[in-house]
């Protein structure tokens, strides 16, 4: 007979078959046996998330953890939807435009739209539901598939989106608008359905972004078939935005949008800078002395399980984990060997900055230097393949518990050095020190140690404006993450730019008060 181990192993064979090359599955009950269902569900394999639908998890995931449910979500719906409508269904206008410019945050309410809706909440997992709208298909020349999921095209979702959708999301319409290259992509449309409303408004809203061509052709064309149209602004209530960018990828151009909208609303919020310190050396010795304290909280908020103690051994280089029988129990802490190697090319990296060099150019040219060191520990040791430090991943990453998905490999490597572009122009200390480290851990251009990378930088750009190094507790690491969260979802960096002003705040008295 089989032992217990056996038969699970069995069921876990069953679950491969079902598992994507991402290693997400999603199983219809009637499509796995009962006996190998209830034994995945009981061992933590997989979980429900409605009547007759699972999703595969990580069997020590804690209750109430969000990250298997967030990682699936994108897979689920279109075999959710592919079951329930067969083909006829598509997302809406605004979710479509969403997903067409990288835009993969989980949505609190989904709305998928078909002429086999019932009008219905369908209530998921975790704060989730998707809504059945019933509505008549579109004209197949305004539906594209792309990842599964059935969308309408960029041209056809401006067409079709509400007026105040330009509004609500100003960076989302903006990088939407950047993606149509010819007028040709939406006249034919427009002219179509004698839209003369929605073109002055597509019009409008071309001029906007700097396409004036595309706005000129809309009205002149329009005109020529005999509608009156007005060009009206649906962005005249948000703040303008300067393009300067040309011919590049939609998440180049988010970026370049993001920071633009952010900037004001950090820099209305954070202390004013009082320049480069004056005694350098004396700023380093600062810096050191605040070590076991920042490697203790950076390493506790990422989850390693490290004590004060085990990283003071490290810097005073009494740890030895081949010799000492005690140090052989702190295998798993190789990350405070590393996060100690790497805040010894930090503090180089913030001696060149305190000599006056550009800290966009020292970041672009020192950040791979520091996730090298953050992880050579963990190599040498055996834990990683010497080709995990090789540069930017090579695989789509997810953040625990974030309904924000992260960009995909290709994209990674169009966006960071935008981002080195951004930081090394821009002029105001705090907005370099917040988005530094926001758009960084947006980006997650590493597989792991994003976080611990982006407080690094954060605090080179804060030396540069004279700000004391700054840590980031692990008793506020909620509010942390939330800050991050609405400012990755929402794009609101409010609440992360009065984080991090606080800190700096306070940071800065500790300081003056030696």
């Amino acid at each position: 007979m089989a032992t217990p181990a056996e038969k699970l192993a069995s069921s876990l064979e069953v679950l491969k078959k079902f598992q994507s090359s991402k290693g997400v599955a999603v199983i219809k009950s009637k499509d796995i046996s009962r006996t190998h269902r209830d034994r995945l569900v009981a061992n933590g394999f997989i979980r429900e998330v409605i009547k007759g639908w699972y999703i595969s998890m990580r069997p020590d995931e804690k209750k109430g953890d969000s990250t298997s449910w967030f990682t699936s979500f994108w897979h689920f719906i279109p075999a959710y939807c592919n079951e329930r409508f067969g083909r006829d269904w598509f997302l809406t206008p605004e979710q479509s435009l969403a997903i067409h410019i990288g835009n993969f945050s989980v949505p609190k309410q989904l709305l998928v739209r078909s002429p086999k809706g019932k009008n219905n909440k369908i209530v998921l997992i975790h704060g989730t539901s998707l809504f059945d709208m019933a509505s008549a298909m579109p004209h197949e020349d305004s539906i594209i598939q792309k990842g599964g999921l059935n969308l309408y095209t960029v041209p056809a979702a401006l067409i079709s989106t509400s007026p105040g959708y330009f509004s609500r999301n100003p960076t989302d319409a903006r990088t939407a608008l950047l993606m149509v290259k010819d007028s040709s992509d939406i006249l034919g449309m427009l002219l179509e359905g004698g839209r003369s409303l929605v073109a002055g408004r597509l019009a409008g809203a071309f001029r906007n972004v700097g396409r004036g061509r595309i706005a000129d052709d809309i009205i002149g064309a329009m005109k020529s078939a005999g509608y009156d149209i007005r060009e009206s602004d649906p962005f005249s209530d948000v703040a303008p935005h300067i393009i300067t960018t040309r011919g590049t990828s939609p998440y180049v151009n988010r970026i370049v949008l993001m920071w633009q909208q952010m900037r004001n609303t950090i820099i209305d919020n954070f202390p004013e800078s009082s320049g480069l310190p004056r005694n350098a050396a004396a700023y380093l010795k600062q810096v050191d002395e605040i070590y076991v304290n920042d490697a203790y909280n950076s390493l506790s908020i990422e989850g390693y399980r490290v004590t004060p103690e085990i990283i003071e051994k490290v810097r005073t280089g009494n740890w030895k984990p081949d010799t000492d029988a005690l140090d052989k129990e702190y295998r798993d802490a190789m990350g405070a060997r590393g996060y100690w190697q790497a805040f010894q090319v930090v503090k180089n990296s913030i001696n060149d900055v305190l000599k006056g060099k550009n800290p966009g150019l020292v970041a672009r040219n020192d950040h791979s230097k520091w996730y090298r060191e953050l992880f050579a520990p963990s190599v040498t040791a055996g834990l990683l393949k010497a080709s995990d430090l090789a540069g930017y991943r090579k695989d789509q990453v997810y953040i625990k518990g974030s309904k924000h998905i992260p960009l995909n490999p290709d994209a990674v490597r169009d966006a960071m050095p935008a981002f080195f572009g951004l930081l090394k122009e821009e002029k105001n200390p705090g907005v370099r020190a917040v988005l530094g480290h926001f758009v960084f851990v947006y980006i997650h251009p590493y597989m792991d140690g994003n976080g611990r990378i982006a407080r690094f930088l954060m605090n080179i750009m804060l030396a540069a404006g004279g700000y004391a190094w700054t840590v980031i507790p692990i008793q506020k690491r909620n509010e942390y993450m939330n800050a991050l969260e609405r400012a990755s979802v929402d794009q609101d960096i409010l609440l992360f730019s009065r984080f991090i002003a606080k800190l700096v705040q306070s940071s800065g008295k500790r300081f003056k008060s030696k």
